[in-house]
């Protein structure tokens, strides 16, 4: 028996649920039903599939892809482990730290301290920093062509 022509391979549907995961989860209502869907397969037979192609369950799937964003997050923002947690879209701080600890073998906050500050990591542009550590110079002239329209302002100096 051969294939239908127009039919796409089940893998392309698998690759759709995936790419469905990676869209959406930060949601937390997200469920295998949903990437079952975007498969456009049954429960089942989806999970089944999924988990001979890629090597893991559709769930086991979604838990990796939140932990790795989480990782993300705890090294590139100062964000509480707590809103690290629901940004993810987990709801449960206790569970996301013992599945964080069993999967990185530390905690959030322990993995987030090896890295530094990000706020030490963020570059200003030098020319910025000159214009903004400028003290405010404040004249008549400088009031008095604040208050005329932008038109009609004539810039001397």
């Amino acid at each position: 028996m051969s294939a239908v022509p127009n039919t796409p391979h089940p893998a392309r549907h698998l690759l759709r649920a995936k790419g469905f995961v990676d869209a959406h989860y930060f949601d937390p209502d997200l469920s295998v039903n949903d990437m079952a869907d975007a498969a456009g397969l049954s429960r089942s037979h989806f999970t089944r599939e999924f988990s001979n192609t890629f090597g893991e369950s559709p769930r086991a799937y979604l838990l990796t892809r939140r932990l790795e964003r989480a990782t993300a997050l705890l090294r590139n923002t100062d964000n509480s482990v707590l809103d690290v947690c629901l940004s993810v879209g987990l709801s449960s701080v206790g569970s996301f730290t013992s599945t964080f600890t069993r999967t990185y073998g530390e905690s959030p906050s322990a993995y987030r301290a090896r890295f530094p500050d990000p706020r030490r990591l963020v570059q200003v542009p030098e020319c910025y920093v000159r214009l903004y550590g400028r003290p405010a110079r404040k004249s008549a002239r400088l009031e008095k062509t604040a208050e005329q329209p932008a038109s009609s302002v004539a810039l001397t100096d």
